[in-house]
């Protein structure tokens, strides 16, 4: 699987857009992530992207969240670690590897890094430094969805809070437009 047909399976499994620009930034994340590791951008990215495919189907049950995704991926014979790692994002396989570890973190600091693009006075990311993400990041009550403890998880990859915020921020800023902000 290439990177337009996950694009456009992604595309097609998301009614809400906001999910679909999720697992872009999600996306961008991992790819920036594995730039810094010198990983595979192309695999991580993937990860990235498809870690999510199920998430309205299985909204309602969580337990099933992923499980329903490695079904859809079947056909396409991905890595295992690709599949691993989507597993791992909602806790249905042990974070082994680099891959998993960057997934788990990366998937709620999107999140967060959105609203604070959002509170921020002009409302756009290249508007948004790390300093103000974090400073929100410390705010319990901003944000409530986007797991601080997972996002801390940040240092089983051997990245500080600080280095792993502006990765992230980095990496979204680049795909600005495709976000809506």
């Amino acid at each position: 699987m290439d990177r337009e047909q996950a694009y456009q399976l992604a595309k097609s499994r998301f009614s809400n857009k906001n999910l679909f620009k999720h697992v872009l930034a999600v996306e961008a994340v991992m790819r920036r992530l594995a730039r810094h590791f010198g990983e595979s951008e192309e695999k991580w990215g993937l990860t990235g992207l498809l870690h999510d495919l199920d998430y309205e189907e299985t909204a309602q049950t969580p337990e099933k969240h992923t499980l329903v995704t490695e079904v859809l991926l079947q056909p396409y014979e991905l890595p295992g670690e690709i599949i691993h790692a989507i597993k791992c994002h909602n806790n249905m396989a042990d974070r082994s590897s680099l891959m998993d570890r960057a997934l788990y973190a990366a998937d709620p600091i999107t999140g967060l890094i959105v609203a604070a693009a959002l509170m921020h006075p002009e409302k756009k990311l290249k508007s948004v430094n790390p300093e103000f993400v974090l400073h929100r990041f410390k705010e319990k009550s901003f944000a409530r969805g986007a797991n601080r403890e997972q996002i801390m998880t940040c240092t089983d990859m051997g990245l500080t809070l600080e280095e792993f915020t502006a990765f992230a921020l980095e990496a979204m800023q680049d795909i600005d437009k495709n976000l809506g902000l």
